[in-house]
């Protein structure tokens, strides 16, 4: 094909569709799911996407009783070029190189962007390659049986800046590499599939990071940057050189019905990671992880207090999984942009080191406020609930020991723990005591080794718990300063 010439792409077609359709996940709460995202295949090519977001969405719409991610959608027309990795000279065997065709497609299809889109298919077979930037108006499509592996050569992810939020790289000074899949300042992105799988193959990463031969820090496995309007579902998400999914500076983001595995020594390979984004859909995913599944982040110290961009308005539900190092879901510690309206439901854990945790420190600044934690159920977890500091983790010399963070309005309820080692561990910070922290009906069975609570420098309320909460939670529940889900 000359790619000069005006293509002949297969047009129009039945486009996937979002449905609603009721799901009862739990006793206690009826929940409207967003239902799997259908597809149709021919032998010429995959159909586009049919996917909707809006530009604007309250808090009320994401925390509505129909509990929903529909409020984050509008309508979109569906991709009008429908193309192959193939076209570009792409080889699926596992071996051969395909950076410059990933590249060379990408370069093409940004012809489409005022033009109806475009959906780039990556049919059965293993397809090498090193980095590449997405585009605007497109959708990148995983067939039954595609594999993206990540390029072993480090030179095919290249160098980039440093996040303005973190100052540095997370690991090294200076740059990072950037990560397998990319974007910067897009809309209208769609990541999806029958199911297929990308495959960072990240142990090449690990053993550096292993080694202490780490030059700079380790790439994503899928970062957005200053984008709006993202969807990423129904794939297999493998071996990430570092966090798995960061999303940095967006808005209208949904990931849902995805699986996200990396061996459980892997380090720091985070499963779900937003990052001074707002209006987030988390939901309906699987992930086992050396690092949180989940963890909502807004800078670090100095850097992300002169940024001030929080993250805000979250949903995180119905994810399951287990890392025997780190929490299901975490706030922070990197925090100090800031993070208030977060809702964490239907949440199930096992053997891991922690169930909910919020991490900060002195230097962090910043606030966490208004997170709403239910339905949780835990086996095997070490410490349930865990809020923790002095982590003694700065960029640089230039952080401020001043800068201590405002921790308020964190309501947890409805949770249940079996075979757990420590009852819950809650440690603000001497200066800035962690306040408002509201516990109803909590179970936490078969804690043996620790019963007591251990809690400094925390204040709150406590209804129906066992074992028995630490004093400083021991007040009157009707307290207006409470209110449950």
């Amino acid at each position: 094909m000359d790619f000069d010439e005006k293509p002949s792409f297969v047009l129009g077609g039945n486009a996937m569709m979002v449905k609603l359709s009721r799901f009862s996940w739990s006793p206690l709460i009826l929940i409207i799911l967003l239902a799997l995202l259908s597809f149709q295949i021919t032998s010429k090519a995959v159909y586009p996407v049919k996917i909707a977001f809006t530009s604007s969405t309250s808090k009320d719409d994401i925390t509505a009783d129909s509990r929903t991610c529909v409020g984050f959608f509008g309508e979109l027309p569906e991709r009008k070029a429908v193309i192959s990795i193939r076209d570009f000279g792409g080889v699926g065997d596992g071996k051969t190189s395909n950076t410059e065709a990933f590249r060379k497609a990408m370069r093409y299809v940004q012809r489409f962007g005022e033009r109806g889109g475009a959906q780039l298919n990556v049919p059965e077979g293993r397809w090498v390659t090193g980095s590449f930037n997405l585009t605007s108006n497109f959708t990148l499509f995983l067939e039954e049986g595609a594999v993206i592996l990540g390029s072993q050569d480090p030179k095919e992810w290249p160098i980039i800046e440093p996040l303005p939020s973190y100052g540095r790289g997370r690991e090294r000074l200076g740059g990072r590499h950037i990560s397998l899949i990319h974007g910067d300042g897009l809309t209208n992105v769609v990541i999806t599939g029958n199911n297929g799988t990308i495959d960072g193959q990240g142990k090449m990463w690990w053993e550096l990071w292993w080694n202490r031969t780490l030059e700079h820090t380790r790439g994503h496995l899928v970062e957005l940057m200053n984008s709006q309007d993202i969807l990423i579902s129904n794939l297999t998400f493998l071996n990430s050189p570092f966090w798995t999914i960061h999303p940095i500076y967006c808005s209208n983001l949904v990931v849902k019905d995805m699986t996200i595995l990396a061996p459980l020594n892997a380090p720091n390979t985070d499963g779900i990671d937003p990052d001074s984004s707002t209006n987030v859909c988390i939901e309906d995913c699987y992930i086992e992880s050396g690092d949180d599944l989940v963890a909502v982040k807004s800078g670090w110290d100095q850097y992300g207090i002169k940024m001030a961009r929080p993250s805000s308005n979250i949903i995180i539900r119905r994810v399951s999984g287990t890392t025997p190092t780190c929490s299901g879901v975490g706030i922070g510690s990197e925090m100090s942009g800031g993070v208030h309206n977060v809702t964490i439901e239907d949440l199930h854990v096992w053997d891991s080191a922690a169930g909910v945790r919020i991490k900060t420190d002195k230097g962090r600044g910043g606030y966490i406020a208004n997170i709403t934690i239910s339905n949780i159920t835990m086996e095997r977890v070490k410490i349930p609930i865990r809020f923790s500091s002095g982590s003694n983790d700065h960029p640089d010399e230039r952080w401020d020991p001043k800068a201590v963070p405002v921790v308020k309005g964190v309501s947890i309820s409805n949770v249940v723990s079996f075979n757990s080692t420590k009852a819950p561990v809650l440690q603000g910070i001497e200066d800035a005591p962690f306040d408002g922290i509201c516990m109803k009906n909590i179970r936490l069975l078969g804690v043996v080794s620790s019963p007591s609570w251990r809690c400094e420098f925390v204040s709150g309320f406590a209804d129906d718990v066992f074992p028995a909460p630490c004093p400083q939670l021991q007040m009157d529940i009707s307290s207006s300063r409470c209110s449950y889900s």
